[in-house]
């Protein structure tokens, strides 16, 4: 992995989590495609909610674009911190593969269904809540209260078409338009 391509996406992350307000113009930021973003529908149970996750479409946002393949892995370290390791491939499912690194924290003990992330050091900058998840913790929809980033994830790179379909209805149910997201290829 190039050291520049990780800063990059890690730069790109900090500043979609604090709304781009230090590194990007306004300009700059996507489109707000949810201006109410709704409270997450149900508690997380943590333990069930690490591990490793495929991305199945995202609102396209500038740290992560023309990325495939795109991965998310949640571990718990020592310190009851949440390890975060966001990979993808750039251009295609076969592209060079870049990742980085970050921590969370649950801001939310009463549900665990937000968390504070950070990809840019110690400081837990960015909301990120789970707005809704499958029973078995099989998909996950994810988004931040400003209603400009919104990703959707499986444990699978490709559900079945009745399940893909089945979680892009629950993205409109949550009030996304989900003509607007992006489709993560995976090989």
């Amino acid at each position: 992995m190039k050291q520049s391509t990780a800063l990059k996406i890690a730069a790109g992350v900090a500043a979609a989590a604090i709304g781009g307000a230090f590194l990007y113009s306004r300009s700059t930021r996507p489109p707000v495609i949810n201006p109410k973003v709704p409270e997450p529908a149900e508690p997380v149970d943590l333990a069930r909610y690490l591990g490793k996750w495929f991305e199945l479409a995202r609102h396209e946002n500038r740290f992560e674009k023309g990325l495939d393949a795109v991965t998310a892995e949640y571990s718990l370290d020592d310190d009851g911190t949440i390890r975060i390791v966001n990979s993808g491939r750039q251009g295609s499912p076969k592209g060079e593969r870049s990742s980085v690194e970050g921590h969370a924290i649950v801001a939310d003990r009463a549900t665990n269904a937000k968390l504070k992330v950070s990809f840019l050091g110690p400081f837990y900058v960015g909301p990120y809540w789970i707005l809704d998840h499958g029973d078995d913790y099989e998909w996950s929809i994810v988004g931040e209260p400003s209603g400009r980033y919104l990703w959707v994830l499986a444990r699978e790179p490709k559900p079945a078409p009745a399940v893909a379909e089945a979680i892009l209805k629950r993205v409109e149910a949550l009030g996304y338009d989900r003509w607007a997201l992006r489709a993560t290829r995976h090989a």
